[in-house]
């Protein structure tokens, strides 16, 4: 997919990476600190995860055809180079979704029969807790640079300090 409607797909798909991955990342992080919280979210979460890992190699392949059809830039090059490692990130928030997703289901299971392992154990919950927050943490923050590249590369020369028409909108 590298056109939308006649415009760069990338600009647009770019949108849902923005959006899913921090949700994803914030979605995961209650789900690991909160059984409740997991319980609720249920087969949404690791589903949501799914979509933002998929949306990763889908905006990266449009946002690859679009640098080869914009000028050269030390910028551009910069911001490709960046979004080319998201992927592991949202590969990571897809596992330990997955992981905590299978950890409640399993949870709930095992408090019915009232015996055997104890997932919701205190040291295998902080153990999985300081990861998701970890990766939620780097996710979140490789999406805050790769955007900020993004807005470099993409605006840098692309308007004016000051004012070109009056200050009324016309």
């Amino acid at each position: 997919m590298t056109l939308i409607n006649g415009l760069p797909a990338h600009v647009l798909l770019v949108h849902v990476v923005v959006v899913l991955i921090p949700l994803t990342a914030l979605a995961l992080v209650a789900a690991a600190m909160w059984p409740r919280a997991a319980r609720r979210l249920g087969a949404m979460l690791p589903l949501l995860a799914f979509v933002a890992l998929a949306s990763v190699p889908l905006t990266t392949h449009a946002g690859e055809w679009l640098e080869r059809h914009v000028a050269d830039d030390a910028l551009v090059r910069r911001h490709t180079e960046l979004g080319d490692g998201l992927l592991p990130w949202a590969l990571g928030l897809f596992v330990l979704a997955a992981v905590v997703w299978w950890a409640a289901r399993r949870g709930e299971a095992e408090s019915g029969r009232g015996g055997g392992l104890r997932w919701s154990a205190l040291p295998v919950r902080i153990v999985v807790g300081v990861l998701c927050v970890a990766v939620a943490a780097g996710a979140v923050a490789d999406v805050y640079r790769i955007g900020d590249s993004g807005a470099k590369a993409a605006w840098h020369d692309a308007y004016s300090k000051s004012a070109t028409r009056g200050g009324d909108g016309s």
